[in-house]
């Protein structure tokens, strides 16, 4: 008797050890069945993040005004140009894309180009882009990847001379924008990851138009000021987050 009731005491100290999972469940015949959920181990292919860019613009402001502009002195002749090249301006970019096929994305990326500021002793110049473009990637299996966008940029330049009264200081512009790109992406964790791209693109700028220069002795005069193609060279580093 004593051995059948060490026997039980034995039996029931173990079997807490040696009870089957709790994500096994028994069968009407014996058996086990697995119910443990792997689906949240899977990415859903989404992402989201933000870029932090280094900007370099190249374009050519074109001057034009009315003669009485040369008599005043603010400028030698009716038509002049000022060209820049690769200026440096800091930007930035929030985005949201999808994977599909195994090596492709599509995303979503608003930013902004960045801020200019140019100034002597008769005017100050500004020009600011915030932009909108719809990008497409292809990512190879060592972290390189190849993209390509479309889409628009509103570049905003202000023009503040001493002779003006600021009615039409400031124009807004829209132009298409395209851009190429190549980067790499390193896997920091099972959810982020870090991402270094160039991208190539251009856009138009704003053509703009100043009607309200006024002097004492000749009224009212104009000076006009035309932006053809900028072309910006872009290097960012960002984060990604992958659901």
């Amino acid at each position: 008797m004593k051995r059948l009731v060490s026997l039980a005491v034995l039996l029931g100290l173990t079997m807490p050890a040696v009870a089957a999972p709790s994500y096994l469940t028994r069968d009407g015949q014996g058996g086990y069945v697995v119910t443990y959920d792997y689906t949240d181990k899977a990415k859903t292919g989404w992402y989201i993040g933000a870029r932090a860019d280094l900007n370099f613009w190249n374009w050519k402001n074109k001057y034009s005004v009315d003669d009485a502009m040369i008599e005043l002195g603010i400028v030698d002749t009716g038509y002049s140009s000022d060209e820049y090249s690769f200026e440096p301006v800091f930007g930035g970019s929030l985005f949201g894309g999808t994977r599909f096929a195994y090596f492709w994305r599509a995303e979503l990326e608003a930013g902004y180009l960045g801020y200019f500021q140019d100034k002597d002793a008769a005017a100050e110049f500004t020009m600011q882009i915030p932009y909108v473009m719809l990008n497409g990637y292809y990512d190879f299996t060592n972290g390189l990847y190849l993209g390509a966008g479309i889409g628009a940029a509103m570049p905003i330049t202000t023009i503040d001379m001493v002779w003006a009264d600021g009615s039409d200081r400031t124009e807004y512009g829209f132009s298409p924008m395209a851009g190429v790109m190549l980067g790499y992406s390193y896997e920091l964790d099972y959810n982020l990851v870090l991402d270094v791209r160039y991208r190539l693109s251009g856009l138009f700028g704003a053509d703009h138009r100043i009607n309200d220069i006024y002097d004492n002795q000749n009224g009212v005069h104009w000076f006009q000021n035309d932006i053809d193609f900028i072309l910006d060279n872009s290097i960012s580093v960002g984060i990604r987050y992958e659901f």
